[in-house]
């Protein structure tokens, strides 16, 4: 199976234009194709922990955790939910195949569908696509079995750390006695 970012006439952004970055599995139209590996796969070859994690993998039974964004789009499509609902999107483990799945049904759907699904909707619509070929990119570069969707917890870590971090910069206000 090979992914491919190319323009499938249909998909169009909120502001009406094709979108040019459209991930897909079946569609392909050989002129306008450009590889997945060629454009993400370019960045992740710069990434300097690209090697340790590649051997950490082959190594021992891991896992990605998928944060916010595509990941939760994926894990909410999954679920088939009516509507996005955090706490059970939250902690879902979905196996490779699962998210293949997922991805070729939210790649056979037009932008208006995108945008009339409650867990897409108008605002994520014409990010969801490109999302997908970025997450495609990671998976091919570090492919494990399965990934674990995290709607919290990242953020809320590092807005907690930069807090711990500033207060440890400032010196303790003087205690009364």
């Amino acid at each position: 199976r090979e992914s491919r970012l190319a323009q499938r006439p249909g998909h169009r952004t909120r502001s009406g234009r094709e979108n040019p970055a459209i991930v897909h599995h079946e569609w392909q139209q050989p002129r306008r194709r450009i590889e997945t590996r060629q454009d993400n796969g370019r960045h992740l070859r710069q990434f300097r922990g690209r090697e340790k994690l590649r051997q950490m993998i082959a190594e021992h039974p891991v896992h990605l955790i998928g944060t916010s964004g595509t990941v939760t789009t994926l894990a909410g499509l999954h679920l088939g939910l009516e509507r996005y609902e955090r706490q059970k999107v939250d902690g879902l483990w979905m196996s490779k195949d699962e998210i293949d799945a997922t991805m070729s049904a939210l790649l056979g759907m037009s932008f208006e569908r995108r945008v009339a699904h409650p867990c897409i909707g108008k605002d994520r619509a014409d990010l969801v696509l490109p999302g997908c070929a970025i997450f495609e990119a990671i998976r091919r570069e570090w492919p494990t079995e399965r990934v674990r969707v995290a709607d919290r917890g990242l953020r809320e870590g590092i807005l907690i750390s930069l807090i711990d971090a500033d207060h440890g910069a400032r010196p303790a206000p003087p205690r009364s006695r």
